[in-house]
């Protein structure tokens, strides 16, 4: 059975998905884009300010499962410019301390409302 984790937003999600759902002990975290989902409002700054709105928005949707980043197993992070890396890996660095997730990191180009970075996740809910 699925169970639909969206976080309490201020501003409508009117995108036809679901922040996150759990299925079979696993959380699987949607794209987070480097928007804050309350304003609708894309930061301005550096590819670091945007990789920590994203990572903020991931970590609210793991709250809103009652969850911690220590429960996440992997990340794909999307970047809009592979050479800005070193800056997106020192914010996802310090997000996760020494907790190490497995992870992929993808060049992409664009990326929906000229955000530049987003990041997908997936969670361990029920410890093994």
């Amino acid at each position: 059975m699925m169970k639909k984790v969206s976080p309490d937003y201020a501003s409508p999600n009117t995108g036809h998905y679901s922040p996150g759902v759990i299925s079979h002990g696993m959380l699987y975290i949607s794209g987070q884009l480097s928007i804050d989902p309350d304003t609708r409002k894309v930061p301005e700054g550096d590819i670091a300010t945007h990789a920590s709105l994203a990572l903020a928005n991931l970590d609210r949707v793991l709250q809103a499962a009652g969850l911690v980043r220590n429960s996440v197993v992997q990340c794909r992070v999307y970047v809009s410019d592979i050479d800005q890396w070193d800056a997106v890996n020192q914010v996802y660095a310090d997000f996760f301390g020494e907790h190490k997730p497995a992870r992929i990191v993808i060049p992409v180009g664009k990326l929906h409302f000229g955000c530049l970075v987003e990041i997908e996740a997936v969670a361990e809910v029920d410890k093994v």
